[in-house]
């Protein structure tokens, strides 16, 4: 739809995952480097966990004491949005783990802005679907 005073306007339209208008602040792309995790989960299931994650032109690599996740996301708009998948790398001995001996398939939403990234996502775990809350810090950008 055209503004009222009939011009196309300037609104830019991006299919690429960078930001809408480079020249806003708030929409700065998500930088390529190491970043730190820490993850809170909820629900029917409950844990907390602290690793490293990549995150590079899109693509997520990272993980923690037991298992390592892979995975990808876009951005845009201010928001960005992924998918991970978690698996388990190393026994855990007399621990319950929320994910152990499972692949786990994960997506999320949320913001960008600065090097720090909040998430909210859900995690399928066998028959249930656990919510989970996660911040990522920029430590060393690429």
């Amino acid at each position: 739809m055209s503004p009222p005073d009939g011009s196309m306007g300037d609104a830019t339209v991006n299919v690429a995952g960078g930001p809408d208008n480079p020249s806003d602040p708030d929409l700065e792309p998500v930088a390529n480097g190491l970043y730190t995790l820490g993850i809170e989960m909820s629900g029917a299931k409950q844990g907390s966990a602290t690793g490293v994650v990549v995150l590079h032109d899109g693509r997520i690599m990272g993980g923690d004491s037991f298992f390592y996740y892979t995975g990808s996301y876009s951005f845009g708009r201010g928001k960005w949005r992924g998918e991970m998948i978690v698996n388990q790398h190393t026994d855990a001995p007399g621990l319950n783990l929320v994910f152990g001996g499972r692949e786990v398939t994960c997506g999320f939403t949320g913001t960008y802005f600065a090097g720090l990234a909040d998430i909210d996502g859900t995690a399928l775990v066998g028959r249930y679907s656990i919510p989970f809350r996660a911040r990522l810090t920029l430590k060393a950008p690429a």
